[in-house]
């Protein structure tokens, strides 16, 4: 069981509480090839893709090849291309990329991606890609055995992509900035626009709803660059977090917050097991009897029941206490799943019960 309660509410930094609408990052991708590997390429006859890919860079080149399917290649992968575009990133700027393998090559290792355009959601073409692979695993092989660590069909090229085309950005437009809150709350909205107004005057914030506030910016670029790093280091203290518990079916991990309380409920927990074991036996007949060897199942079933506990949990116990409760009678991670979930039914967990 893994419990983790949050600090006592303090003072927090804006920047770390909202965005800025219209400064984000944008995804970027790029189908490409890598050569230069030592055999550990596609196997062309399992991915006709990268055959076609080789045959028609070449044939932009000004090279002539016979049909793609006499060609076999080893030391040749197709791969994607992916990049984070930042925020008001300018034309000439590099980009770390990330190089995938989409066929079966064995490793990048040693390989160099060729020239790849990134793309955009829109289809314009923001980057150009290209650079030697760098591979952080190692893998050998050798009669019939092998080992690897790490994984070898990506790689990373830092800087390996420049920036093309710069993103239009309307930060600022009609001397107006928005700033969008991490997690929707009314009260924390409400206290940003209350320590904005106390700051630089009424009027120049105001909340639209419970995730976005209207900012009224200077006019001057520079003056709003300014007015923006002030703003973003401002100290606010957040409202206090809704009572949550989350639970991951799959691993068994609970985390709750230090909202969490208890209404007064008994906790009785017990467990039964159940052995089902089956043991072969051989009849044998007598001899001239004609009958025939059989093997039969002698079956046994084993029931075990461990002493159950009841415990009395009092009505408003803190995050402790719900601890120190679960943990005496014995609740393992799986149990603990079940008991949430029929606390939160019978009405005495008081928390919003999230189920991942």
């Amino acid at each position: 069981m893994t419990l983790l309660a949050a600090p006592l509410a303090s003072a927090e930094r804006l920047k770390d509480l909202v965005s800025i609408a219209g400064v984000r990052q944008n995804q970027l991708i790029g189908y490409g090839l890598v050569v230069g590997l030592d055999g550990s390429g596609d196997q062309t006859t399992q991915t006709p893709f990268t055959v076609q890919s080789v045959v028609s860079m070449l044939q932009q080149l000004g090279v002539n090849l016979p049909a793609a399917s006499s060609l076999q290649l080893k030391n040749v992968a197709a791969v994607m291309v992916t990049a984070s575009l930042p925020p008001f990133a300018q034309p000439g700027q590099t980009l770390d990329i990330t190089v995938s393998s989409m066929g079966n090559a064995k490793s990048l290792r040693g390989g160099t991606l060729l020239m790849t355009p990134l793309k955009g959601a829109d289809g314009q073409v923001y980057g150009m890609a290209q650079g030697n692979v760098l591979v952080g695993g190692v893998g050998v092989a050798a009669g019939g055995n092998s080992l690897q660590v790490n994984h070898l069909s990506v790689g990373k090229i830092s800087g390996g992509a420049t920036v093309e085309r710069a993103v239009a950005s309307s930060l600022g437009e009609n001397n107006i900035i928005k700033l969008e809150l991490n997690n929707t709350d009314f009260s924390t909205a409400s206290r940003i626009v209350e320590a904005i107004n106390d700051k630089y005057g009424p009027g120049i914030a105001y909340a639209l709803d419970g995730r976005v506030i209207r900012v009224q910016a200077p006019s001057s670029s520079d003056q709003r660059v300014t007015f923006i790093g002030t703003l973003q280091d401002m100290q606010v203290n957040p409202a206090e977090q809704p009572a949550k518990v989350i639970m991951n079916a799959r691993t068994g991990s609970v985390v709750m917050n230090r909202a969490v309380t208890l209404d007064t409920c008994a906790i009785s927990h017990g467990n039964l097991s159940i052995a089902v074991s089956a043991e072969p036996q051989v009849s044998q007949p007598n001899a001239l009897s004609g009958g025939r060897t059989t093997v039969t199942q002698n079956t046994q079933v084993d029931i075990k029941k461990d002493s159950g506990k009841v415990m009395l949990v009092k009505g408003g116990a803190s995050l402790a206490d719900v601890v120190k409760a679960l943990n005496a009678i014995g609740a393992t991670p799986q149990d603990l799943l079940a008991i949430l979930q029929a606390m939160k039914a019978a009405g005495a967990l008081r928390a919003e019960l999230e189920i991942i």
